[in-house]
Formats: C-alpha cells, structure tokens, sequence
C-alpha cells in the first residue's frame, strides 16, 4: 500500500482551520503530522485537535524529516519567502492562492520547484470542481452556439476593520483576493491567451487597498471577459456564458460547501432548463492533485502554464488599474 504525504501546515490561517485540515485529515493518501505556527498556544490547540504535532515556528516545522509536504495558508506577502524556504528544505508545497504577487517570484520558485524535483502547487480549489467540466463539454456541443462573451462576478460583504485583506504590507486588496477567481474562471473557459483591454480598481473610504474592481479581457478571436469583483458588496460567485444562440448560468460558482447540489442552467432559443449534477467536495479535489503531483514529483505542465499565465494577467491588472 502506498503510505500517505505527511504534510505539515504552516500558519494557522482561517482557511486552514475551517476547511483544508478537515479535508486532510479525511483524506486516505494525505496525514497531517504537524501544525506550526508563530506562537506555541495556536499550534497546541489547532494541532491537539488533529491529534499531531505542534511546531512553534515556521523554520523548525521545515526542519522535521517526517514532514514531506507542507501547506502554506499565510498572507500573500509571506508566500514568496515560506515557499522557497520549503523548497530549499526538500519539501512540496501547497500554497494558497496567488503564489504571489510578481510574475517574475512565480516563474522563479516553480523553477526552483522543478530543478529540485519537487512540486510546487498553487491552491486554486474551484477548478477541480466538476460541474465547470460539463459546462465546458455543453460549451463543446454547441449547446449555446459559437461562444461570444463571459461574465463574472465575485464579491463579498464587507470584512472587519482589522482583517489582513485591509492591509497593504501583508499583500491585502480585492484583486488578490476575490479578483483572482473570475480571472481564473475566463481562463479556464477562454484559453491562456487572453490580454488586458481595460481595468479599474477602487478603494472604500479610509483603505488603503482596493476593495472593488473591474477588468475586460479579450481573446484574439474578439471573445471577451467582463469581471467585477469587491470586499464591500452584497454576495455574488457566478458566472454566464453568452453564446450566438443561448446562455450558461452558474451560481455558487467560486466557493461551494460539499454537500451543495450544483445546477447548471442553459437558456436557448428552444427554451430554458436546469441541469442539476451530484455534489462534488472542490477541497477534497485540489488535495487529491496535489497528492497525485506529490507522487510522480512533477506538476502537470498545464497547471504550470496556467499559474505562469494567471500571475501576468493578475499584475497587468494590477499595474494597469487606476484607483483613488
């Protein structure tokens, strides 16, 4: 039997808690050992519930030899630093979404990853969800016509004053936040090849990050994707398709519970319908890529690309979005 990744989380992060280390710990091929974190109290009482090790400190959870993995929940300006700290430790690495915030850091640490035969993965949870496969295969069918745009949007109402979103030293904004999923989301429907036509990104009163934006990208082809996305606005993950003769529509599209019963719906000039798929778990998915990449010690060339390829657009954006 192959024994599991034994992984160790660094930071005891929000998301981890809530929902990665759940996952991990019910994943057959994956054992937590161990949780650092800056302070002994945190990792005692987050690791006394998984049974594991407590670390006081990032560096000494990189120096235990039974961890082969770590996973990297920290705030985007600490990725760049904790991911090649890993890498050079000899272990594979989850790290959460964006890698970072440079293009240049991305291709240098999954150079570093490669060089070393290790596997560096960023944690983009919703593309291992399957209903995006079947809106893909509709799309594929001529089940809306020749497709001509994509929309998207993902906003969230607005988070307490002293959240790390809000702070621009620790790699805060809602283009690295929640701006990165609707990228993603033209990506994955759209292609690579997408360039910047316009954006513009803006900040509530008395922030110093952006907390809303708004991007057009466009496909050589002419097909183009608009997305919005903000820290301050009333709940929205979905997507729509507009094709020559119908639409796709997907709602809850970003960030679904486990249990939640996905629909897709097509409207036509034949009329509408629901297509309603079984539950899928997008977290068990991602862990279950990165155990499979872990394994082969290779990341798969296409989510290589698609990481590379994402950073560029996101500091295109980034760069090219004006905001007061």
């Amino acid at each position: 039997m192959t024994p599991p990744v034994r992984i160790g989380i660094m930071g005891c992060a929000d998301i981890a808690r809530r929902r990665m280390l759940p996952a991990m710990a019910a994943a057959d091929d994956m054992e937590v050992v161990a949780v650092a974190s800056r302070t002994g109290p945190t990792a005692e009482e987050l690791a006394g519930a998984y049974g594991c090790r407590p670390v006081t400190g990032y560096d000494g959870l990189l120096a235990l030899p039974e961890v082969d993995a770590v996973y990297v929940p920290l705030p985007l300006a600490l990725h760049a630093r904790w991911a090649e700290a890993a890498l050079r430790a000899g272990k594979h690495v989850l790290v959460e979404k964006p890698l970072t915030a440079d293009p240049r850091e991305t291709r240098r640490l999954l150079d570093l990853a490669r060089s070393r035969g290790l596997v560096l993965m960023e944690n983009v949870m919703f593309v291992h969800h399957h209903r995006h496969d079947a809106v893909r295969r509709l799309l594929e069918h001529g089940a809306i016509g020749e497709l001509r745009s994509f929309h998207a949007d993902f906003t969230v109402p607005r988070l307490p004053d002293d959240d790390i979103r809000y702070r621009p030293e620790l790699g805060g904004g809602a283009l690295w936040d929640v701006g990165l999923y609707p990228v993603r989301a033209a990506m994955h429907f759209l292609g690579d090849d997408l360039e910047v036509v316009g954006a513009a990104l803006g900040a509530g009163p008395g922030r110093r990050v952006d907390t809303s934006g708004a991007v057009l990208l466009r496909r050589r082809d002419g097909v183009t994707a608009q997305l919005a996305f903000g820290l301050d606005h009333a709940y929205a993950s979905r997507y729509r398709l507009c094709g020559s003769t119908g639409q796709i529509r997907v709602d809850r599209a970003f960030a679904p519970p486990a249990d939640h019963v996905p629909v897709i719906r097509v409207d036509s000039g034949t009329g509408s319908r629901e297509i309603p798929l079984a539950p899928d778990d997008q977290v068990r998915n991602s862990l279950g890529a990165f155990t499979a990449a872990v394994r082969e010690r290779k990341a798969d060339d296409a989510v290589v690309r698609s990481c590379i390829r994402q950073a560029d657009l996101l500091a295109l954006v980034s760069e090219g979005g004006t905001w007061k």
